[in-house]
């Protein structure tokens, strides 16, 4: 029974497995090579090419569907990735070390897009339907609190071993060896925590996985119903947000008479790393409980508009520039509260988008779609801020959540899925 799969011992920890090599690839690759004097055309250039895997990541989606248990994949996956980091590490005191990184980063970008595939997939076989949404707040939250480990915590430490040692190669090259030995007890662990009744599904099946192709398994999720709509909404429902993550802590530190709050590193570290995590745990946990019981019909709107509503606090922070530091924290608090408990909605409308035959496939597409939605206007939203500035700026990042709020109207799906069954 895939009820006991015992999912509290290895959900949080598969997907912790997700988000921190995300973090390192495409964030924490940044601050290290502008710390090792990488000047900021090359950093921009090739650690945004760093992005693509997760884009494309459909292309080859349909080969961990149809080849393998996605146990099986995740685990090589992870173990590569460790093994990538580590090599990372050794490779920083060389003197081509940015043109070697750069290439074991696309290798463990590759492996890290392809662990996601698999995980999610992984996900959706081992559980029910109604595990799926209970379970989706806590995905969201820990996969979140990855990220937060690699932007926070990995910087935090190879701040302290620069200071240490006086030597920043020293610094970074250690920091790194300690994410890979992180990645290996991680993958040890999902090793032994994850279960095996995935086996039972794929001997079942066996007979219809090989008759079917990678295009035919590409091409079914294009003939699914209201495709259309359903890949516009995928597209534009993180319009606004995708500007909003990249400019919100340039704002938060930029001085006021640049239009910013004015903050220090450590100021937003805080605000962030303490009372934003906390909100965004209950907020993603909640999202879960009311999908998992009343269905995601009811539930739509009022989580999209719980995510979207907090830039408001973010338009009047731009404009008033308050005094003191607790309206920040109020708005900090507020956004990442209605992102844990909106996002939940949006990926249980992507389950239900990828329901069916080739369900790890499918979903992989519409996550593809979902990066390229935010990819693009993330990358031109620094020339919009610049052209303007912080007030007008999160106008426009206001009003540019307005097309997928539309366009949700319009989508058809059960108004009970994702609910917990009766008799359980």
């Amino acid at each position: 029974m895939k009820t006991d799969n015992r999912p509290w011992y290895w959900i949080p920890v598969l997907n912790f497995a997700s988000g921190l090599p995300y973090a390192i690839i495409i964030s924490v690759s940044v601050i290290m090579y502008k710390n090792l004097g990488i000047n900021n055309e090359d950093i921009g250039i090739y650690t945004s090419l760093l992005y693509l895997p997760w884009v494309i990541k459909p292309l080859w989606s349909p080969f961990i569907d149809l080849y393998s248990t996605k146990r099986k994949w995740f685990l090589s996956m992870q173990l590569l990735i460790s093994l990538a980091f580590l090599i990372v590490g050794l490779t920083i005191p060389l003197s081509n070390f940015f043109v070697i990184s750069l290439a074991v980063f696309w290798v463990a970008a590759f492996a890290s897009a392809s662990n996601d595939v698999a995980s999610d997939g992984f996900y959706m076989l081992a559980l029910e339907k109604d595990q799926q949404s209970f379970f989706l707040g806590i995905r969201s939250t820990f996969y979140r609190l990855s990220m937060l480990t690699g932007n926070g915590l990995m910087v935090f430490i190879a701040g302290y071993l620069e200071q240490e040692y006086g030597d920043k190669q020293k610094a970074w090259s250690y920091t790194m060896v300690v994410v890979g030995v992180i990645m290996t007890v991680i993958t040890v662990y999902n090793y032994f925590s994850t279960p095996k009744t995935e086996a039972k599904i794929v001997d079942t099946k066996t007979e219809s996985v090989a008759n079917k192709s990678f295009a035919a398994v590409f091409a079914t999720f294009f003939q699914k119903k209201q495709i259309g709509l359903a890949l516009a909404f995928i597209l534009l429902f993180r319009l606004g947000e995708s500007q909003l993550l990249k400019m919100l802590t340039p704002f938060l530190i930029d001085p006021v008479t640049a239009g910013g709050m004015g903050l220090t590193t450590q100021d937003v570290g805080v605000i962030y790393g303490t009372f934003g995590v906390i909100a965004l745990t209950v907020g993603g946990i909640l999202g879960g409980i009311v999908i998992s019981r009343d269905g995601l019909g009811k539930w739509m709107l009022p989580m999209i508009l719980a995510m979207h509503l907090p830039i408001i606090g973010f338009i009047l922070l731009s404009h008033f520039h308050p005094g003191s530091v607790l309206y920040v924290y109020a708005t900090v608090i507020a956004e990442q509260f209605g992102y844990g408990f909106g996002f939940a909605a949006f990926m249980m409308y992507l389950i239900y988008v990828a329901d069916g035959e080739s369900k790890t496939s499918h979903y992989s597409i519409a996550t593809g779609f979902m990066a390229l939605g935010m990819m693009l206007p993330g990358m031109l939203s620094g020339y919009i801020q610049e052209y303007l500035g912080y007030g007008n700026f999160f106008i426009w990042v206001f009003l540019a959540t307005i097309p997928g709020l539309i366009l949700s109207r319009f989508l058809i799906f059960p108004a009970e899925f994702g609910k917990k069954s009766e008799q359980e």
